[in-house]
C-alpha cells in the first residue's frame, strides 16, 4: 500500500509528496563517447522526481534518460533527469522540461497513488 514519504530533515520542504511505488525503471546515459543503459525498481515517486535503485552507479549531476511505465500497463513515459544524489546504487533523480502530457501522466499517477494509501 503506498504511503507518502516522510523528509528526515523537517527543515528541508518538498514541493511535491512522494509516495512509495515499485516500477521498472529503465535510464540511459551518454558516457565516455557511448551510451550506458541501466535498470533498477523505484522506491518512491513525486511529481518532480523518483527515487530508484539501479543496477549501476550514476554520478551526481549527471543528466540522464529515464523511461517509466505506469500500471495499467501504458505507453511509457520517457523524459530527462538530473541525478540528484546517490548511495551505493540508491539514486535521487528530478524529472527536467516535463511536457504537459508528461505532467499530466506524473500528476494523475500521484493522485491514485495518494487516493490509495
Amino acid at each position: 500500500m503506498p504511503e507518502q514519504t516522510s523528509n528526515l530533515d523537517p527543515s528541508l520542504k518538498r514541493r511535491f509528496p512522494r509516495y512509495q511505488i515499485d516500477l521498472r525503471v529503465d535510464v540511459s546515459v551518454f558516457r565516455s563517447g557511448r551510451n550506458v543503459s541501466l535498470w533498477g525498481r523505484s522506491t518512491e515517486l513525486s511529481e518532480d522526481g523518483i527515487g530508484a535503485t539501479m543496477t549501476g552507479e550514476l554520478e551526481t549531476g549527471e543528466v540522464v534518460w529515464i523511461e517509466l511505465t505506469f500500471p495499467p500497463p501504458t505507453r511509457p513515459l520517457r523524459m530527462r533527469a538530473l541525478v540528484r544524489y546517490r548511495e551505493g546504487l540508491r539514486h535521487g533523480m528530478e524529472f527536467l522540461a516535463r511536457s504537459p502530457e508528461q505532467q499530466q501522466t506524473l500528476r494523475q499517477m500521484c493522485e491514485t497513488l495518494a487516493a490509495s494509501k
